[in-house]
This record gives C-alpha cells, structure tokens and sequence, in this order.
C-alpha cells in the first residue's frame, strides 16, 4: 500500500491574500457582466441575449481556466446572480429594468443554468501524482 497521506486528510489553509483578492476581482467582474448583459439582452434581441449569455460563459469558464479551480468558476457566477436580481427588483417610481417578456426569462434562468454547468464541468489540473488515476 501507499504510506503517503491523502491529500483530502490535510488540513485545510486558509486563502493567500493574493487569492483572495483574485476572487473579489472575479466576482465583480461577474456583476458589470451581468448588468452590461442586462442591458444588452433586451437592446439587440436576440443576438444581445447570445452575446450576454456568451460573456457571462466565458467569464465564468476562462476564470476556471487560468486559475485552474472551480471555485474561480464560482465567483463570477455569484457576482452575476447578484447583479441580476438586484436589477429585477422594481423602483417606487415604476422603472425596472427587465420587461415581462420570454426573452427576459430566458436570459434569467438560461444565465443561473449556464452559471452552474461552467462552476461543474470546467477543466481542472489533475494531480502530478502519476498513481492517481484521474483521466485515464
């Protein structure tokens, strides 16, 4: 058997400072995606939704990417649902931003969707470990 611990049985660090503040840049570029999609969306239907769907993928996957984590995936998902519902809420005014049409609904719920495949299936780096067997 192997007499190396498990890399799951280490204890957990806590984020370099340098990781966290990736993170936080991640997350509000999540939310000007969001609300630059929220404007675009219903502005150049439907290529906008496309292109807001497409930027909001994007980020999220080439996050994912370059970090090589999930959780990088993750951060600019959360800014962008963030952004989104606090634009959907009415003004007492009257003025809200998303209209009550299907392609609204669709930027909606296709960007939450589109938001929880890229944080489960972007790439990762594999272990160096050559025992694992992770990808074979």
């Amino acid at each position: 058997m192997n007499d190396r611990p498990s890399p799951l049985a280490q204890p957990l660090r806590p984020p370099s400072p340098g990781r966290a503040l990736l993170h936080l840049g991640l997350l509000l570029g999540g939310a000007v995606t969001g609300a630059a999609g929220a404007l675009v969306q219903s502005a150049w239907f439907p290529g906008g939704l496309l292109l807001a769907l497409a930027g909001e993928a994007g980020l999220c996957l080439g996050a994912a990417r370059a970090v090589g984590a999930r959780g990088a995936a993750v951060a600019p998902a959360v800014g962008w649902t963030i952004a989104v519902l606090l634009l959907t809420t009415s003004r007492p005014e009257g003025d809200f931003l998303f209209a009550a049409g299907g392609g609204s609904y669709v930027f909606l719920l296709g960007g939450i969707v589109l938001a929880v495949m890229c944080a489960t299936l972007a790439p990762v780096r594999q272990p160096d470990d050559g025992t694992a067997r992770l990808g074979k």
